[in-house]
C-alpha cells in the first residue's frame, strides 16, 4: 500500500457569480475488508468513508462512502464562486486517519 496522497483541481481565480469545477481524488486502495491475504486471514477494512469541502467555512460538498466504492476515489462537483477564501478538503479513513488540502480562491 502506498502512502494516500490527495489532489485537488481548482481554478485559483474566479469571478463574483461563476459557476466553477473542483476535483477531488486522492490515491488510496480501499481495502474492503472482504479478502483474503496469501495465509487466508482476512485482510482489515481499510477505506476512505468519508470526504467534506468546506469553502468560507460552509460545508458545502460531503459525501459517506462504503466498500463498493473503487480504489482512488475520484469526485467532481460544481460550486459559485461568491467571494474569496479557502477551500478545505477533507477524506476521513477508518481508523481515524484524516487527509487535507487546502486552497484559496480568489473572486474578482
Amino acid at each position: 500500500m502506498t502512502a494516500p496522497k490527495p489532489r485537488v483541481i481548482v481554478p485559483d481565480t474566479a469571478v463574483k457569480g461563476e459557476i466553477f469545477s473542483v476535483r477531488a481524488i486522492i490515491s488510496h486502495d480501499m481495502e474492503t475488508g472482504l479478502r483474503l491475504d496469501e495465509n487466508g486471514a482476512v485482510i482489515p477494512r481499510r477505506i476512505i468513508n468519508r470526504f467534506a469541502c468546506t469553502y468560507l467555512e460552509t460545508e458545502v460538498f460531503s459525501v459517506d462512502l462504503h466498500e463498493a466504492v473503487s480504489a482512488n476515489p475520484f469526485f467532481e462537483y460544481f460550486l459559485t464562486a461568491t467571494e474569496s477564501g479557502p477551500l478545505e478538503f477533507v477524506w476521513e479513513e477508518d481508523g481515524g486517519r484524516v487527509f487535507s488540502l487546502s486552497h484559496d480562491l480568489v473572486v474578482r
